[in-house]
């Protein structure tokens, strides 16, 4: 596809979805430079779900398709996935909880050979890639949610808080929760979201941040910073509520109790132009480099058949520069050094134990 280039650098467009839950879903058919799936692809954590999911992914009509866990993909969180098998009462049939579930790293193995679709799941932590519109994207993910369930990669809140290593450094932040204040509303008017985390973003200001978890959250919203990060951020004390914007949200879109005549006949169309290009649409490259673009893209809606539409999103990022090798994820850098750090103290051992075999002091 053609890349439009702009004086911030390169408008790379970016598909954004979340919490398909094993579903399929009708995707918009252009091009984008990057497809986002930001957890939730599965309802029950089951192998056939992830392969539909898979599925799916193979689908997007983009060249990299990036994809972070959720609360429901707990048999990607192997601690949560064996204690789960072990609260099973018995008699436990093992045979049927293999076909359901895989083996142990069977459901992270079935997305790690979808990498020559495009398909790349991400650990906690920043990632770089140099994409083929010649772009350089740099991203943090976290699949982490606050909560005291039994679920995949969640935290207590109550007993300490969760680290968000987001570096100032990051183009795109890939979360499965949204953070404290923006697009987190849940039914009961009550906010989800975690205060650590967007005091994290807040400090960081990355282009965008893009997360799920919070299907009623559905929407973007274009955010304009105060000048300066406070020392405890929050959505009260540090985002221009004047010079910001809502995109869209469910309440933009569907009736709601005390819509005018006019008012439903302006959301009736505005709905029916949607559903024709199966997504909408927002441009961070409109922004200044004080400003975040918030979008909650969870597909699954209210009842068990509704989907929410995807999001496809411009974002202007910097050129890569050819010069210099493709940065490496630093959860892949930290994975090398340990083995390369257990490799040099293998060795090490194997060295001192042939001296004292030498000496006559043991036998290996």
């Amino acid at each position: 596809m053609t890349s439009i280039k702009t004086h911030e650098g390169i408008a790379t467009r970016f598909l954004v979805i979340a919490d398909t839950h094993g579903e399929q879903v009708q995707l918009p058919t252009e091009a984008v430079d990057v497809a986002i799936h930001c957890g939730d692809l599965t309802e029950e954590s089951k192998l056939h779900e992830f392969k539909t999911s898979i599925d799916l992914l193979t689908k997007f009509n983009a060249p990299l398709k990036l994809v972070i866990a959720g609360n429901h993909d707990f048999a990607l969180d192997l601690p949560v996935f064996k204690r789960k098998l072990a609260d099973i009462p018995p008699p436990v049939d093992d045979a049927v909880v293999k076909r359901e579930y895989g083996d142990f790293g069977e459901a992270r193995s079935v997305l790690e050979r979808a990498r020559d679709a495009g398909v790349v799941f991400l650990d906690e932590g920043t990632h770089s890639f140099t994409l083929a519109n010649g772009a350089k994207l740099t991203v943090y993910a976290s699949p982490y949610t606050p909560s005291k369930s039994d679920w995949g990669f969640s935290y207590d809140p109550d007993n300490g808080d969760h680290d968000w290593a987001i570096d100032t450094a990051v183009d795109v932040v890939i979360t499965h929760g949204p953070p404290h204040g923006v697009l987190d509303y849940t039914h009961t008017k009550k906010r989800a979201g975690s205060p650590s985390l967007f005091a994290a973003v807040a400090r960081a200001r990355p282009r965008m941040h893009c997360f799920g978890h919070i299907h009623e959250g559905w929407g973007a919203k274009q955010v304009t910073w105060r000048e300066t990060a406070s020392e405890n951020p929050s959505h009260f004390t540090d985002i221009d509520n004047d010079a910001s914007a809502l995109i869209e949200s469910l309440a933009t879109i569907h009736p709601r109790k005390y819509d005018s005549e006019d008012d439903l006949a302006g959301k009736k169309a505005k709905l029916e132009q949607l559903e024709i290009q199966h997504h909408c649409s927002a441009d961070a490259s409109l922004q200044g480099d004080n400003q975040t673009l918030f979008v909650n893209a969870a597909i699954k809606g209210d009842d068990e058949l509704a989907q929410q539409l995807p999001w496809i999103v411009s974002v202007p990022l910097q050129k890569a520069d050819s010069s210099l090798p493709a940065a490496e994820s630093s959860s892949r850098k930290r994975q090398r050094e340990a083995a390369a750090e257990t490799l040099e103290d293998e060795q090490l051992l194997k060295r001192t134990a042939l001296g004292r075999e030498a000496r006559g002091e043991v036998r290996i």
